[in-house]
C-alpha cells in the first residue's frame, strides 16, 4: 500500500505547513514522522499525522485543531471557566468538539448530571486521540451529530453551562460569530446560565473581538473576555467570548477547585482576565493602540478613503495593491464583519465593518464617507451602488460588465462629477486593453481587421485537471453551469450568427494555442456590439468566447440531455431517493439500476464512438449520478443538487494551481502597393497561481481593478459618466501599470 500524502506536508522535507489567509505572512510549522489519515468528511478536509515534537496532531481544511502535547491548555481553560464560575451546574451542552476533549473536562465536575455533544461531524479522535475521546462513552454524556443550530432551537432554557467549541469564523463556522447564533445560546440557558465561546487571537483578530463582545452585550447582561496560551495555535494564544444571564455573575472568580488539570488552577483563572493593554483598550474603548505597519503617507498628502465592497476570492489583491499608496485608507465592508476582518488581515491602514447592502440607507452612508467605493458584490447590486455613489459623489470602479441599469445612470453619473469605471479585470478587462491597443496600433499604420478572435479561459493548472470534466471551480458551481446555457451571438463572415443555449457546448471546437495545451473554444455571450465598440467596423467576423479543456464541451452537452441542468423545482426530489433514482426520474428512464441508466443515457447522448460513451460512462460514475447512494437535495431542483455534488468533487486542493489562458488573434490586411497581405497578430497572457498563494484568476481580475481605483483617485481618469476601457485614452495608462505587475498580453506575429 502506497504511503499516504497530504498538499499541506511537502514531501522535499516532511514539513507540515499550516498556511492561511486569517493569519497571512505567517504560519505554524511542525516536523512529521508519518501520516495517519487524510481524506475527506461530509464537511471538510481531514487529516490526522503523528509529529516529532507534539505527538498526534489533527488537522481539518489546513488548520491545526489540537495536539496531543498541548490540546489540554484549550480545553481545560474555555470548560473550568465557566462551570468553576458556575454555583451549580448540572446540565451542560457541548457545541462542536467533538474530539471529546471538552466533554473530558466537562466530566471532572463532580456537579455535572449530564453532557450532550453536538457537532455537526464525527471526526477520528476514537482511534488516533483515545486519551481525548476516551470519555464519550460515560454515561453522564449523549452524543447528538446534526446541526447545532436547529438544536438550540429546540432545547430552550435547559442548560446551566453551554460552550462552543468552534472552528475560525470561516465558511460554516461563520454563523458562529454572528447575533443569530448568541441569541440561540441566550434563549437555550436555563436562568443564571453561562456560555463560553472560542474568542479568537488578540494578536490577529482585534477587530473581530471587539465587535463580538460589542454584539454579546446587546444579548447577555454580563460579558466578559479571558484567554490562555498554547504553542501551536497562531501566535500561541487563544481567547474565550463568556457571558452570563446572571448580571451579578462574577465570572473572573472560581466557586469550586477542578482536581486533575495540567494547566487550569485558581490562579490561572484569575489571570486568565488580565488582558495586555492593547487588549483592555480595544475592548473597553474601541482604540487600536498597536503599531501601524507600512510607509505613513506624506504630511501635506491629503488621505483618500476607499471603501471595497465584497468580500470574494479577487478581492484581496485588489486591496493589497490599494493600500501599497500610504495616502491610501482602505474600509473593507462585507456582510459579516468576521468576512471583512480576515480580507483585510495583515494589511496596513484597513478598517473591517458590516454592511448589508440592501440596507439603503446604510449603503448610502457608507459610500457618501468615501472617495471611490469598488464594487466586487455581484453585478445586480452594482446599480444600487452607483444611485447611492451619485447621491455621495463619490467614484465607483467595478469588474463587471456595464448592464442596461448601470448604463442607464450615465447622465445622473455626469451630473454628480463622478467616474463610474467599469469592466476592468480580465476578461472583461486585460482583454479590452490589448484588443484596444492594438487594433488602434493597425489602424495607426494603415492597416485593417480583417478577423478578431478573442477566447479567454480559467482552468486547472495541467497537473490539477484530474477529473472527467477537467475543471475546478474557483467561483459560484451554479454561475459557471448556468453560463453554458446561455445564448451566444457574433459576427462571422459579416453576417450575425446566434447560438441557443441548449446547442452552446456542441459548437465548440478545437482552438490551438500552443502545442502544450488541448483547448477548445466556444462562444460566449453577445460579441456584436465589439465591432462598434471596438472601431472595427471592416471586421468580416468578431467572436469572444471561452477556453476549456477537450472533452468538456461534451460532458455538459450529455448533462443537460440528462436534465441535470433544470433549475426548476421538482415536487418529487428528496432526499429518500438515490443518485440513480434522481437521474431515472430526470430522464425518464424505465429503472435505477446502473445497467438500465448507462443504456438509457447512451440512447439520448448519441455518442459518436464506443471510447467516448466510455469515458462520458465513466465520469458519470465518478460524480456518482448511477449510484444507489442517498442523495442530497439543495434547492429541490436538479441543478442546485448538482452542484453540491460537484463543489465536493472538484475543488481545487491544498497546494494546486490554477491557469489564466486568454488570447487575441488578428486577421489583419495590409494594403501592399495595391496589393492585400494578411497577417496574424496574436496577444496572449498565460499565468499560473502560486500554491499557497493567490490564484492566477484573483490577480488578474484584483489587480487591475486596483489599478483602476488608483488611477481615479489619482485623477488620470477623470472624465465623469459610465465607462468602460473602449479607447485608448483610457487604456494607455493602465496598460503601462499593468505591465510593471507583469500581467501584459505578449505579442506575436505569424
Amino acid at each position: 500500500m502506497a504511503p499516504l500524502t497530504h498538499p499541506a506536508i511537502k514531501d522535499l522535507d516532511g514539513w507540515f505547513r499550516e498556511i492561511s489567509s486569517q493569519w497571512p505572512g505567517q504560519a505554524m510549522t511542525l516536523k512529521v514522522n508519518r501520516i495517519l489519515y487524510a481524506g475527506k468528511s461530509l464537511y471538510q478536509d481531514v487529516l490526522v499525522f503523528e509529529s516529532e515534537t507534539y505527538g498526534n496532531v489533527l488537522v481539518l481544511d489546513g488548520v491545526i485543531q489540537c495536539t496531543e502535547r498541548d490540546e489540554f491548555s484549550y480545553q481545560e481553560m474555555i470548560a473550568h471557566i465557566p462551570l468553576a464560575s458556575h454555583p451549580n451546574p448540572k446540565k451542560v451542552l457541548v457545541i462542536g468538539g467533538g474530539d471529546g476533549g471538552v466533554v473530558r473536562e466537562v466530566l471532572r465536575h463532580e456537579c455535572v448530571e449530564e453532557v450532550v455533544l453536538c457537532d455537526i461531524d464525527k471526526e477520528l479522535s476514537k482511534q488516533y486521540l483515545p486519551h481525548m475521546s476516551q470519555l464519550l462513552e460515560s454515561p453522564r454524556v449523549r452524543v447528538y451529530v446534526g446541526d447545532g443550530f436547529k438544536f438550540l432551537a429546540d432545547n430552550t432554557s435547559t442548560y446551566d453551562v453551554i460552550i462552543t467549541d468552534s472552528s475560525d469564523p470561516v465558511g460554516p463556522a461563520e454563523a458562529l460569530f454572528q447575533k443569530p447564533y448568541f441569541q440561540l445560546l441566550h434563549d437555550a440557558l436555563a436562568p443564571g446560565g453561562s456560555i463560553s465561546t472560542q474568542g479568537e487571537c488578540l494578536w490577529l483578530h482585534l477587530p473581530l473581538i471587539k465587535s463580538t463582545n460589542t454584539m454579546v452585550k446587546d444579548i447577555f447582561p454580563k460579558v466578559d473576555y479571558a484567554f490562555t496560551t498554547i504553542p501551536t495555535y497562531p501566535s500561541g494564544q487563544i481567547g474565550f467570548c463568556l457571558a452570563s444571564k446572571d448580571a451579578d455573575r462574577d465570572l473572573r472568580t472560581p466557586v469550586r477547585k477542578v482536581a486533575n488539570t495540567k494547566y487550569y488552577n485558581e490562579e490561572v483563572h484569575r489571570a486568565a482576565f488580565a488582558l495586555p493593554e492593547f487588549g483592555k483598550k480595544i475592548l473597553e474603548t474601541g482604540e487600536s493602540i498597536l503599531p501601524v505597519l507600512g510607509a505613513a503617507a506624506p504630511k501635506d498628502v491629503q488621505p483618500k478613503k476607499i471603501l471595497l465592497l465584497g468580500s470574494g476570492f479577487v478581492a484581496r489583491p485588489c486591496a493589497e495593491y490599494v493600500v501599497r499608496n500610504p495616502a491610501n485608507q482602505l474600509t473593507i465592508a462585507c456582510r459579516t464583519l468576521a468576512s471583512s476582518v480576515a480580507l483585510g488581515e495583515g494589511l496596513a491602514r484597513t478598517t473591517p465593518i458590516s454592511l448589508d447592502v440592501n440596507d439603503a440607507a446604510a449603503l448610502e452612508e457608507a459610500i457618501g464617507a468615501h472617495d471611490v467605493v469598488i464594487s466586487l458584490i455581484p453585478y445586480t447590486y452594482h446599480a444600487l451602488v452607483i444611485k447611492a455613489a451619485i447621491k455621495g459623489k463619490t467614484h465607483v470602479v467595478t469588474t463587471s460588465y456595464v448592464s442596461q441599469s448601470m448604463r442607464e445612470l450615465d447622465e445622473q453619473a455626469k451630473e454628480a462629477g463622478i467616474v463610474v469605471m467599469n469592466e476592468i479585470g480580465l476578461d472583461p478587462g486585460i482583454d479590452h486593453l490589448y484588443a484596444v491597443k492594438i487594433i488602434d496600433e493597425v489602424h495607426a499604420q494603415g492597416g485593417k481587421i480583417k478577423s478578431f478572435l478573442s477566447y479567454c479561459g480559467g482552468l486547472p493548472a495541467p497537473e490539477a485537471s484530474n477529473n472527467p470534466l477537467g475543471y475546478k471551480f474557483s467561483w459560484s458551481s451554479r454561475g459557471v453551469l448556468l453560463a453554458l446555457l446561455n445564448s451566444a451571438s457574433y459576427i462571422q463572415n459579416s453576417e450575425k450568427a446566434s447560438i441557443p443555449g441548449s446547442e452552446l457546448m456542441t459548437h465548440a471546437k478545437p482552438y490551438f494555442i500552443t502545442p502544450a495545451y488541448a483547448f477548445v473554444a466556444y462562444p460566449n455571450r453577445d460579441s456584436t456590439p465589439f465591432r462598434e465598440w471596438y472601431n472595427i467596423p471592416e471586421a468580416e467576423t468578431v467572436i469572444r468566447g471561452t477556453l476549456r479543456y477537450q472533452g468538456f464541451p461534451e460532458f455538459i452537452a450529455v448533462l443537460v440531455k440528462m436534465g441535470w441542468l433544470d433549475g426548476e423545482s421538482k415536487e418529487w426530489l428528496n432526499d429518500s431517493l438515490t443518485w440513480g433514482e434522481v437521474t431515472q426520474k430526470a430522464m425518464g428512464a424505465n429503472s435505477a439500476d446502473e445497467k438500465s441508466l448507462v443504456e438509457h443515457v447512451a440512447s439520448i447522448a448519441n455518442f459518436p464512438s464506443a471510447t467516448e460513451r466510455s469515458r462520458i460512462t465513466s465520469g458519470l460514475k465518478w460524480i456518482g449520478l448511477l449510484s444507489s447512494e442517498k442523495v442530497s437535495v439543495r434547492g429541490s431542483n436538479l441543478l442546485d443538487t448538482l452542484c453540491g455534488r460537484l463543489e465536493t468533487l472538484m475543488k481545487y486542493e491544498e497546494g494546486e494551481r490554477d491557469l489564466v489562458m486568454l488570447q487575441h488573434k488578428f486577421t489583419v490586411a495590409w494594403d501592399k502597393n495595391g496589393q492585400v497581405e494578411e497577417e496574424i497578430i496574436t496577444s496572449t497572457l498565460e499565468m499560473y497561481g502560486t500554491p499557497g498563494g493567490h490564484s492566477a484568476m484573483a490577480v488578474t481580475v484584483g489587480v487591475p481593478c486596483g489599478i483602476a481605483t488608483q488611477l481615479v483617485l489619482d485623477g488620470v481618469i477623470n472624465k465623469p459618466g459610465v465607462h468602460a476601457p473602449y479607447t485608448k485614452e483610457l487604456c494607455d495608462p493602465l496598460i503601462e501599470l499593468l505591465e510593471k505587475e507583469g500581467l501584459g498580453m505578449v505579442e506575436a506575429r505569424i
